[in-house]
Parts: structure tokens; sequence; C-alpha cells
């Protein structure tokens, strides 16, 4: 029995739905246990290219039943047309479940994720426009409707809930919209009305309803019969809400700790966290990167690594590796091995920087994570490491890599403090180099 917790250590998309379709493949069970559909796994296999959003990655193992845990934030309407694009794709998806307590993304939510946005201006946060932020801020307020209320639409009691939450969003967004420019074009009483809100819901209930399950008993069980089991998270450590570059931030908890109440899984069980890391350094959204490059070399690591959002399709902000950064995310996630990813992206560089510290505007050089609302009056210490200069896609093995790419994972390996496993040297399932574990330890 394993339980493998697969966490990206940088500040998302570092690759997390390639590893997990990779280790999926003797897996039985793979819970996705935060986030929504407001980021992306991209997956290349066999099957095809996919941009999986709330979908588990473990989806195309047809043995792995892929559940949505407690922790996620679910669009109803979004998971459906995320299975019809699978089931288009011929991809068998009736071993997806849903925990019966994770909460409903409504109509509502986004409007006023695209209300508030608009009325921050130029202090945005740069969301995706989801509805996750506000779908979490009525969970702990208490306002949330669980995926289980489905089973309820029909009732006196769901309507009544209904009607009287929807006053005060329309209550809300009307003050909202009032003061936003851009805004007097939505028709609230269209978007607020109750009887298409009930309907929009209606429509998912065929699909959704036979995959809601009692997850405490179903990932018990899999413990007990000491089944393989991978707790999949979205985003990364630096957009952690407590942990992250706040505010600037997801509204959840991308951890490993967070995996313990967002899939149900004790935290005795865990035997192994996998950290996520891509070869360089990336970022969708507004906050803090030291590392963001603004010349040739960043536009180069976007063009070639195709940085492009999953959800959004913007432009992601790239950068060299930050060790500080992932030193950080070590610390809170205790990763027993990291997943390089996406090294091939560096095969055309003649040099090559990795971030070991960070320089205040005093000259004191940091080693770890000072406050995050410091981060900006901070640069990053470089070292200079050299190119490689050569194609790794084809390399399986440890000593099939350029000599100077080995060095520059081992100096990363290094730096973080964890030793490494899994290097990842193209998009598809098989461009993968499994070693017995390198670097620190």
């Amino acid at each position: 029995m394993s339980v493998t917790a697969v966490v990206g250590a940088q500040w998302g998309d570092e690759g997390k739905g390639r590893i997990v379709d990779y280790l999926a493949q003797r897996a039985s069970l793979v819970i996705r246990f935060q986030g929504g559909a407001n980021a992306g796994h991209t997956v290349e296999n066999e099957h095809g290219v996919f941009k999986l959003h709330l979908i588990p990655s473990g989806i195309f193992n047809p043995n792995t039943r892929c559940l949505l845990g407690a922790g996620t934030a679910v669009d109803p309407l979004e998971l459906c047309s995320e299975l019809d694009q699978l089931k288009k794709a011929s991809i068998d998806v009736s071993n997806l479940i849903i925990c019966s307590r994770a909460h409903m993304v409504m109509p509502y939510h986004k409007l006023i994720d695209l209300y508030e946005e608009r009325f921050r201006g130029k202090q945005k946060i740069g969301t995706t426009v989801k509805g996750i932020g506000p779908c979490y801020a009525d969970k702990s307020a208490r306002n949330g409707f669980r995926i289980s209320d489905l089973f309820t639409m029909d009732t006196l009691a769901f309507r009544q809930r209904l009607e009287h939450i929807l006053k005060v969003k329309a209550a809300y967004l009307q003050a909202l919209g009032s003061q936003t420019e851009g805004s007097e074009n939505s028709p609230l009483e269209d978007l607020l009305n109750i009887d298409n809100i009930i309907a929009q819901l209606q429509s998912t209930a065929e699909e959704l309803l036979p995959r809601i399950v009692d997850s405490m008993t179903l990932v018990r069980e899999a413990i007990e019969y000491k089944e393989h089991i991978l707790l999949e998270g979205q985003l990364g450590v630096m957009k952690d809400l407590d942990w992250g570059t706040y505010p600037n931030v997801t509204s959840s908890n991308p951890t490993s700790a967070g995996a313990f109440s967002g899939a149900g899984v004790p935290p005795q069980y865990l035997s192994d966290v996998v950290g996520v890391v891509k070869a360089y350094s990336t970022s969708v959204g507004s906050g803090a990167m030291p590392t963001e490059l603004f010349d040739a070399d960043g536009e180069s690591l976007r063009d070639i690594g195709r940085e492009y959002g999953a959800t959004t399709g913007r432009p992601r902000r790239c950068g060299w590796f930050d060790a500080v950064a992932v030193r950080y995310a070590n610390w809170l996630n205790g990763f027993t091995t990291l997943a390089i990813t996406k090294l091939d992206v560096l095969d055309t560089f003649d040099e090559l920087k990795i971030c070991s510290g960070y320089k205040n505007k005093k000259g004191e050089v940091y080693k770890e994570m000072p406050e995050m609302h410091l981060l900006d009056d901070f640069e990053p210490v470089y070292e200079t490491w050299p190119g490689w200069k050569t194609p790794t896609t084809q390399a399986r093995t440890w000593d099939e890599l350029p000599k100077n790419a080995r060095n520059y994972l081992k100096r990363i390996s290094d730096l973080v403090g964890v030793p490494f496993r899994y290097v990842s040297v193209g998009p598809e399932r098989t461009q993968i180099v499994v070693l017995d574990t390198l670097g620190v330890g």
C-alpha cells in the first residue's frame, strides 16, 4: 500500500497532470483534493492531448477510480462539458466519482468573480473568473451548496434557501456594478433568476447524480485493502492561501497538508510526497515572481515551452529556476522526492541560471524565503551554469542525459535539499527518465 501526494512546488503549471498520468498507471485510486476549474493539467499520451480542469489526471487508466474530493470546488456545468469532451475522444469516464461533500460553484459565483475583479481595477488579483474564490468564500461563510444538494433541487427547502442567497448576491452585485465600468451590460435579473439557475443544475443531474458517493467509506476501504492511492493537487505552494504570495493566491491549500482534509486521508498513511517542478519557473496571474525575465531568454522559455495557460490561454510569466522558492516549498510539504519536468525546453540555451538567494536593497542576501510582502524589494542572486546544446527528448536513462544536464539537475537537488527521481524530457508519457533517487541524501 502507498499513498502518494503529488503537489506543485512553484507557482502552478509545473506539469503535475503529466506526472499523475504516469504514476496512475499503477494506482487504483486518484483523488483530486482541492481547487476547481480555475487551472488546468495538460496530459499527452497515446489517446491524444488533453487539458483537464476538474477531472483527475488518472482518468486515462480504465482501472483507476478518479475521485473529486471534499476539498474541491465543482462546477457542475464545467464538469459535464469536460466529461463530454473526453467521451468524444472515446475515453472511458465511468470511473469518475464525486465526494458528496464537495462544494458547488454556482452560476452567481462566476458573476461575483467577474464583478469583483473589475472593481479592483489596478489592484486586480488576476483570477480566471471561474468563480472559485467566491465558492470557497461561501463555503467558509456557510452559505454554500454541496454537490449532494443536487439530490434536493426539487424540494421547497432548497428553493427557499437559494431564494434567500440570491437576494443577498443581487444586492452585492448591484452595488459593485453601479461602480464598475462595463458592468451595465450584464442583465442581473436574468443571470440571477432562480428558475434559470435550477434549470441549469437540473441539466447536469442525469450525468452527475450517479457519480456522487460517500468518499470516506471508499477511501477508508482503499487504505485497508492496501491499494495504491494518488492525491493530486492543483496550482502550487506559491499560490497557497496561507503560504503563497498573498493576496495573489488561490482560495485553497495545494500543499501536502491540504491533501489530508481535502481527500479525507489521515496523515499517518501518507508514504510519499512528490514535489513537481519545472526545470525553470513560470507563473500565471499577478503577484511576486523574483526570477521573472523580460528579455529574449524569457520569450524563448515561453515559446519553446508553449507556456500559455491551459484554462485561460494567457501567456505565462517565465524565469529561471528559483531554488529559494522550491526550498521553501520543500519545508512546507516535506517532499520525499522531486519530479523535474520540461528539461528539454532548455536544450538550446547556451547558458542557464539558477537563483540561489535573494538580495535586498541593502545588499543583504537571503537564502530562505522572506516575508511575502517584501518580495518586490528583492532581486535574485544567480549562479550561471553551461547549457548542453543537444536534444534530451530521446533520453530514457540517466546516462543518456548530457553531462551538463546532469550537473544542472544535481545542483537543483543540492540547493533545494531534496533528491529527485523523475525527469521529464517531453510531453508524452514515455518521455521520462526514472531513476533510483539521485541528488541529496
